[in-house]
């Protein structure tokens, strides 16, 4: 039995468990499109987490990635006539190509310049989504075609639901082995120490970029399956909000835990719909728990439980 906990795919067995079997508890298409969400933000937590969880990077401007996924998904059926596939697997790519063009740059910087950097790059991305009105909608936003291959569309909380969950899963799974592979091992000892990892020989700027263009990635899949799920998109996607509530659900849930990614999204997508009773201290109410949270589980959600149960 300990022998299956401690296996690096026990956490994607888990997850898959949970996915199965919530549907059971479900009661409405409402409670679907939530469920979804969750695993849309997820998505982008995962990538992030590898990011700031194994290779010790911050980024507060990772939603500009999700704005490019979101607006390639949405741009490319209405302006260019691209199939919504199409813009789909082009959006991830043109976050790839983004990511490596600013990565090398603003990746040689360190602490609170990295920091400063990425939300600066965040800050852009909305500015341009904002502005360029002919073609994104400005303020507005646009709508966003839905999502077909082969000419059948998706259509349904439920269809969606199984999508971001799968999604999520292959995620969750190729994150967890680049976690145990050389690669992986190599992203902890930047962590750790910069100079050590050099002095073994580690290709410091070349596996900072690689991880930055990965988690883009991961990040412009959720930002198009937030599109397509909305069926509306404005520029708040790649706000600067946005951002940080990415890095609240990593660090919530646990920096350097994939399972934790989940955890993350879950707590601060479902708190706020069941806080809405609460009117005027809804926001108040979610800081109390966020912070609470914090104080009690510094290590995060899922690692703190982890050492937890270990010790049990």
């Amino acid at each position: 039995m300990r022998g299956l906990l401690n296996h690096r795919l026990f956490p994607a067995l888990a997850m898959s468990a949970v996915i199965v079997l919530l549907p059971l508890v479900l009661p409405s298409a409402y409670y679907y499109r939530v469920a979804a969400l969750v695993f849309v933000f997820a998505l982008a937590a995962v990538g992030l987490n590898l990011l700031m969880g194994f290779a010790g990077q911050v980024s507060l401007g990772h939603a500009g990635f999700m704005g490019i996924g979101a607006y390639a998904v949405a741009i490319g059926p209405t302006h260019l006539n691209l199939p919504s596939w199409l813009a789909f697997v082009g959006g991830a790519g043109l976050s790839a190509l983004v990511a490596f063009a600013v990565g090398r740059p603003i990746l040689r910087l360190k602490g609170h310049y990295l920091a400063v950097a990425t939300l600066g790059f965040g800050l852009l991305l909305a500015i341009a989504f904002s502005n360029e009105a002919r073609f994104t909608g400005g303020p507005d936003g646009m709508a966003v075609s839905r999502f077909a291959v082969f000419g059948l569309s998706v259509r349904g909380a439920q269809a969606w639901y199984w999508i971001t969950a799968a999604s999520f899963l292959i995620g969750a799974v190729l994150a967890l082995n680049l976690i145990e592979s050389p690669t992986g091992r190599a992203l902890r000892a930047i962590h750790d120490s910069e100079v050590a990892a050099r002095v073994l020989g580690v290709d410091i700027a070349r596996m900072k970029l690689a991880v930055f263009v990965v988690s883009a990635v991961y990040a412009s899949v959720a930002g198009s399956y937030f599109a397509f799920l909305n069926g509306h998109i404005t520029p708040d996607v790649s706000g600067f909000l946005r951002s940080i509530e990415l890095v609240a659900m990593v660090v919530l849930g646990g920096l350097g835990s994939v399972a934790g990614s989940l955890v993350g999204a879950a707590l601060l997508v479902m708190l706020p719909q069941t806080l809405t009773s609460l009117h005027d201290y809804e926001h108040m109410a979610l800081g109390l728990i966020i912070m609470a949270v914090m104080i009690f589980l510094r290590a995060g959600i899922v690692p703190t439980l982890a050492r937890a149960l270990g010790r049990a």
